[in-house]
């Protein structure tokens, strides 16, 4: 009922706001209009005198000086076609000078053309250097005012120069003993195979090496390199060992932005030095022509309230605009360790931002994560939004914890209808969308594909413990085509902590790949409780198309789980409780195991509720009952359940009146699991699962 009455409240507030666009009531009421061809010297309140900058037309809304004479009603500003270069990003603060509240603010595209704010500069001035190479001076670099790790030419990201161009290098040795050490050992230093690394490259010190290990890619700049003992040491110390996860071999690594490596079409490299850019074109770019972009702002957006003063943003749509050109370096010495890569910084930041939209709006060819909703973001909507070819991830959402101000706390809040595309394109363990401390939220109906980390991740706790993380709603979103072979540790959508009121309901979910372990689809990692995961269809994936590590009480009914290549069904550990109710489930499969991990139970005391006096000794960990499992290539007699015959396990008292029999698929070899009539699983309880809205929504 909840998420049907934000919706229906949501549509409300737009159709409101179209009768009156329609009524043509807002043109006497604060109707401003920009172009890139204006001037700030004009009215602004028409098409023919627009102001030239948003910041000009943020002026007059400040002042409060908008024609507005009607409490409630919209100050609009009109972007008309063409792109608006940022010289330092939008602020939206939450009063103006007299300290009355601000009317609603409409930030929209004029019509039907492109609108587009941007957060660098083109570049111009090439001329022929060597070898198919090209290369402009820019004096700013040199001067220290200017530095940038992003190309784009006509709209595409360009590499840096790096070794090697395919592929991987492996570490050769641990001089610190890495092999030894647990694996959250901060490492600074390794030993490389010969020809490698070499001191002698130029500007040796903003060479940066990427280490993938673990779920964490490792961004370290060269600090020295050791040409005879063939060890380098980088300024800051990654977060991890240096090895491939849990093994004792190697991790793999790239090295990024190092001139020597420029020797192939679509490189590039930066001189600060010399503050001079090397281009090597592709065959059909002609850099008298081409369209060459380097961001220079790190921000293009900023909701700016206070919320621990009680101050916001309150009642801003942003809609139909395109945002890109942003970088997103790390602050010095940080490696990217945290999960999610969530220390890497936004395109558009919302702090303490109250009833605000973003509609219809592009964010791509950016340095890190679109969106970071911080503190005190409250009934904050993020609509049909396009999302592509990010450095980061789509959305981080995190608010303050139960130890902070009430008013820093971000809940209540839609990501919805939304397409992320191409994601962790420079930050490659980033998150399509990642809840961490943020309550009762809504991600339905999303779009999530070709990342190499997770889709979705909820939680931010790792065990028991209080978390903010509650009454999230995972529903209707498609991902698919994720990991990738790059990281290891990841899941499709993840979750962590206690996280009482979660749902992960009808999402489809299908090629899920890591480069070692996990490559999972539905993950409840750590602590995870009292989540209700159903009705999702999940197949295609490398490791279990479920998996739990340690969990209490999940619920986890009616799901199709299928094709997973190396197990189907996997847990980590046995605890002294119920870890989770499994029943009315489809598992399908024709190659792996069907139960991997820990799945064997041990004895613990019940302890009776309020009015029933004692306890009792208890021995299921967790409980499996009516469903159906099926491998078409194997008869029931060469199934094993965690090494158990079937007659056996359930005299264990488990899945007892499950069945092992064909559920009639329409069509399994295309991923068609609607159940044709007569299927086992109907007569199990089974409820047919509707997927024909999955995904964005028209």
């Amino acid at each position: 009922m909840r998420i049907k009455l934000r919706y229906r409240n949501s549509l409300l507030s737009a159709i409101l706001v179209w009768v009156l666009f329609c009524a043509g009531s807002l043109s006497a009421y604060g109707q401003y209009y920009v172009s890139p061809q204006g001037s700030d010297k004009q009215s602004g309140d028409s098409p023919d005198h627009p102001f030239k900058t948003v910041d000009r037309a943020l002026r007059q809304y400040k002042s409060g000086d908008g024609g507005i004479s009607r409490a409630g009603t919209p100050f609009v500003i009109n972007l008309m076609k063409g792109t608006y270069i940022l010289k330092a990003p939008i602020v939206l603060p939450p009063f103006d000078s007299s300290g009355a509240a601000l009317p609603p603010l409409v930030l929209r595209n004029y019509g039907q053309d492109t609108v587009a704010i941007a957060g660098g500069v083109k570049i111009a001035g090439w001329k022929k250097y060597r070898d198919g190479i090209w290369e402009t001076s820019l004096p700013k670099v040199s001067e220290g005012h200017w530095n940038f790790s992003q190309l784009f030419v006509n709209g595409h990201r360009r590499n840096r120069a790096r070794f090697p161009n395919k592929g991987f290098y492996r570490v050769a040795g641990f001089p610190d003993g890495d092999t030894s050490k647990p694996y959250n050992t901060p490492g600074r230093r390794f030993e490389f195979a010969a020809g490698e690394f070499s001191s002698k490259w130029r500007n040796l010190q903003d060479v940066e090496v990427v280490v993938y290990h673990f779920w964490t890619d490792s961004h370290l700049f060269v600090q020295s390199v050791d040409d005879k003992s063939h060890i380098v040491t980088f300024q800051n110390k990654a977060g991890k060992v240096f090895t491939d996860d849990f093994t004792k071999n190697g991790a793999r690594y790239v090295i990024n932005n190092v001139f020597e490596g420029l020797d192939e079409p679509g490189e590039w490299y930066l001189d600060k030095t010399a503050g001079i850019l090397y281009y090597w074109p592709y065959p059909n770019e002609n850099m008298s022509q081409a369209e060459v972009w380097a961001p220079v702002l790190s921000e293009l957006l900023r909701f700016d309230g206070r919320p621990d003063k009680g101050e916001f943003v309150k009642n801003v749509t942003i809609k139909g605009i395109l945002f890109e050109y942003v970088n997103a370096d790390l602050p010095y010495g940080n490696s990217n360790n945290g999960q999610g890569a969530a220390s890497v910084p936004a395109a558009i930041n919302l702090l303490g931002a109250r009833n605000c939209s973003f509609d219809h709006c592009i964010v791509k060819n950016i340095g890190g994560y679109a969106f970071n909703v911080g503190d005190g973001c409250d009934h904050d909507d993020f609509t049909h939004n396009v999302i592509g070819h990010t450095g980061a991830g789509g959305f981080i959402m995190n608010g303050g914890t139960e130890k902070d101000n009430p008013l820093r706390r971000t809940g209540n809040n839609i990501i919805s209808d939304n397409i992320i595309r191409h994601y962790g394109e420079i930050y490659a363990s980033s998150v399509g969308v990642m809840l961490m401390n943020s309550f009762d939220n809504l991600v339905a109906h999303n779009e999530i594909c070709f990342g190499f980390y997770s889709g979705i991740s909820v939680g931010r706790e790792w065990g028991y413990q209080r978390s903010i993380s509650w009454g999230n709603k995972i529903v209707f979103n498609r991902i698919y085509n994720i990991g990738q072979g790059l990281l290891s540790d990841m899941g499709a959508i993840y979750t962590l902590g206690v996280s009482p009121g979660t749902v992960i309901v009808n999402n489809l979910i299908h090629d899920v790949s890591s480069h070692s372990y996990g490559g999972w689809g539905i993950y409840n990692d750590e602590g995870s409780t009292h989540i209700v995961i159903e009705n999702n269809i999940v197949y295609n994936t490398k490791y279990a198309p479920y998996n739990i590590n340690y969990t209490k009480e999940l619920t986890v009914r009616n799901n199709i789980f299928a094709l997973g290549s190396l197990q189907q069904l996997d847990r980590g550990r046995t605890e002294p409780h119920r870890s989770l109710y499994f029943e009315n489930n489809i598992i399908y499969w024709k190659q792996g195991v069907l139960f991997e991990g820990d799945w064997e139970d041990k004895p613990y005391l019940f302890h009776f509720g309020p009015g029933k006096k004692g306890e009792r000794e208890e021995t299921s960990t967790f409980d499996a009952d009516w469903n159906l499992y099926f491998n078409p290539l194997k008869p029931l007699d060469s199934i094993t359940f965690h090494g158990h015959s079937f007659a056996d396990w359930k005299e264990m008292g488990k899945d007892v009146h499950s069945v092992y029999a064909d559920p009639l698929f329409e069509d399994p070899e295309k991923f068609d699991f609607r159940l044709k009539p007569g299927s086992p699983a109907l007569q199990l309880g089974f409820r047919e699962i509707d997927m024909s809205q999955v995904g964005p929504r028209k």
